[in-house]
Parts: structure tokens; C-alpha cells; sequence
């Protein structure tokens, strides 16, 4: 039993490690820090809360599996034992996954912003912020894509 907790804990930390990535308008990753970003200005026209959705990396369905084949050993014996073993892992993978997902999404805002030359764009990103309507903001641009509001 002392090996199962080491392996849930180890699991706890895996999903934890998942939940790292971020979506938000102040966070960059490794490879964005040193990167030059275009920058524009502009003025916010609308703002609209959304829901970002979780990630999946499997690492809840590994846990959920696991807890669920552990709960599963615990019934009956021989033959049925091994049913309820199998039964558990999957439906506890099933649940682990849902639970991975639903812990994982993220409020965000949908931003519309009018640049200063007249052009219109719209950028999703966590909800870390308070913007309001008419708000002065600039605009990060990278060289990989990724564009988030400032202000």
C-alpha cells in the first residue's frame, strides 16, 4: 500500500506540472523572454469574458486509473477481484480525465481592441487583468504568433 501513495503523490505532482501553462497577458514562456515582439497601440472597444478550456495530458486519466484499480482490488476475490481491478481502472481513467479538464480551464477575456491605424483585432487571454471599454493598451505581437493586450 506504502508503494501506491508514493505513485499518487508522484501522479499529484505530475497533474500539478500540467496545470503550469498559462494563457495570461503578463506570462511568457522560456523561448518568448528573449524574443523581439512588434508593438502596437490602441483603444479597447469590447470586452467579453470566455471560458478557456483545460488540458489533457493524461496525467489525470493515469491517476483516476489508478486510485480506481486500487478502489477496485479491494472487492470480492479470484476472478471478480480482477473484473472489479479492470472496472476501476477504467471508469477511474474516464473520471480522472473529466476532473483534469474541468480543473484546468481558465476564465478569460475576448478583447477587442481598435489599433491606432484603424485596424480591428481580437485577442483571448486569461483573465488577469481588469480592461474596460475604452482603455488605452498596447499590443504584443511575437515573432511566434502569440499576441497579448498590456497596458
Amino acid at each position: 500500500m506504502k508503494t501506491v501513495s508514493y505513485f499518487v503523490i508522484i501522479l499529484l505532482l505530475c497533474i500539478a506540472a500540467g496545470c503550469a501553462s498559462s494563457r495570461s497577458g503578463k506570462v511568457y514562456s522560456r523561448d518568448q523572454a528573449r524574443a523581439s515582439h512588434s508593438v502596437y497601440f490602441g483603444t479597447v472597444l469590447q470586452i467579453e469574458e470566455v471560458l478557456i478550456e483545460g488540458s489533457q495530458s493524461g496525467a489525470g486519466a493515469l491517476l483516476g486509473g489508478a486510485l480506481g484499480a486500487a478502489a477496485g482490488h479491494t472487492i470480492g476475490g479470484g476472478t471478480g477481484r480482477t473484473l472489479a481491478t479492470v472496472g476501476g481502472a477504467v471508469g477511474g481513467a474516464v473520471a480522472g480525465s473529466a476532473v483534469e479538464k474541468k480543473a484546468t480551464n481558465k476564465t478569460g477575456l475576448e478583447i477587442m481592441v481598435e489599433l491606432d491605424n484603424g485596424e480591428i483585432i481580437s485577442v483571448v487571454q486569461e483573465k488577469d487583468h481588469v480592461f474596460a471599454v475604452g482603455d488605452r493598451v498596447r499590443i504584443l505581437k511575437g515573432p511566434d504568433g502569440t499576441t497579448r493586450v498590456r497596458e
